[in-house]
């Protein structure tokens, strides 16, 4: 007991020593660093170092069973349906249609299936279209550790792959498969799409988590999908720096977005922008030759929109579009 007191005393006072307040951003090989949970709002103190719950981990991520599956459609907007991976019953009880694009939503760390962002993007797809949208609760590993979440992400991603592989053996199309995620979910995503044969027609990535990936095999490329469309919204802190797939976007420099005072909400803004894509679809990005043009807003490329539902979009390069403040930008 008195170890592990004299520990915890140990850590703190060498985190405060390395990290002097939540504002400061975490460089590759750091042993501290702070990150947002997802929807709860607070951010929280990482060790690298802390343990890994290894025994979770070797028991989680074999199938796609370790995840929750929720559906939501016009016939069901707010009340979710359960849909058990391998049981056909429980799919064609549902509200599914295989002839309509579905959508999977992907939380991040700390999250759940009820989180806000989730509402907003499953309300944003299903006003825009009639679509299938599916939310995947991956809370069982995102409430763990960092540490261990990170590390349980490409068994999270296999299995939602999975699941996805199921539907595709009942005839539903990859083509019609349009994967979002956000932060840890937005590489999850991106392993999904890899189980899948990098089959799937779209992903998403709202600024993809940048902590402890930077040299991770496992991260988000654009190899994970027919097409991959990256959203960076918070590169210094807590988002991943470099361009990771077909299309990556930098909202005003891809920094601190305007009308935020914190990391923590300017992490979260891709979330918003992709809302607001959605439901408006005016974010028209210009193409920019090299990432200081990005920083430095002289961007004067072929134009591009960032975000919105298109399952046919293509395109490829480094884009900027500048914002507004507020909803809807």
């Amino acid at each position: 007991m008195i170890y592990t007191i004299l520990l915890s005393v140990v850590i703190a006072a060498t985190a405060a020593n390395v990290i002097k307040d939540p504002v400061q951003g975490y460089k590759e090989g750091d042993r501290f660093f702070y990150f947002p949970g997802d929807g709860d709002n607070i951010v929280h103190l990482v060790d690298t170092l802390e343990p890994v719950d290894e025994a979770f981990l070797r028991s989680y991520g074999r199938s796609p069973n370790d995840n929750e599956y929720w559906l939501f459609t016009r016939a069901n907007p707010t009340n979710a349906q359960v849909i058990q991976p391998y049981n056909i019953d429980s799919l064609f009880q549902s509200n599914f249609d295989g002839s309509k694009p579905t959508k999977f939503i992907a939380h991040g760390w700390n999250g759940r299936g009820s989180n806000p962002m989730n509402l907003h993007l499953t309300q944003a797809f299903l006003e825009d279209g009639d679509v299938n949208v599916i939310v995947l609760d991956w809370h069982r590993l995102a409430n763990r550790n960092y540490i261990t979440a990170r590390n349980g992400v490409p068994g999270a991603g296999r299995g939602l792959g999975q699941f996805i592989n199921w539907l595709a053996s009942l005839g539903v199309s990859y083509d019609s498969m349009h994967l979002v995620g956000f932060s840890l979910g937005a590489h999850l995503v991106g392993n999904a799409g890899r189980e899948t044969g990098s089959k799937v027609r779209r992903i998403t990535a709202l600024d993809p988590a940048g902590p402890l990936w930077e040299n991770n095999r496992d991260r988000l490329v654009k190899t994970d999908a027919q097409y991959v469309e990256v959203i960076h919204t918070n590169t210094v802190f807590l988002g991943f720096h470099d361009p990771c797939g077909d299309a990556d976007f930098y909202p005003n420099g891809g920094r601190i977005m305007p009308g935020c005072w914190t990391n923590n909400c300017s992490h979260g803004r891709a979330v918003d922008y992709m809302v607001a894509s959605i439901r408006h679809n005016r974010f028209l990005a210009n193409e920019c030759r090299t990432m200081t043009n990005v920083q430095r807003n002289l961007c004067t490329g072929a134009v591009f929109l960032m975000g919105n539902s298109d399952l046919h979009k293509n395109g490829s390069g480094i884009f900027r579009v500048n914002t507004g403040r507020n909803y809807p930008f």
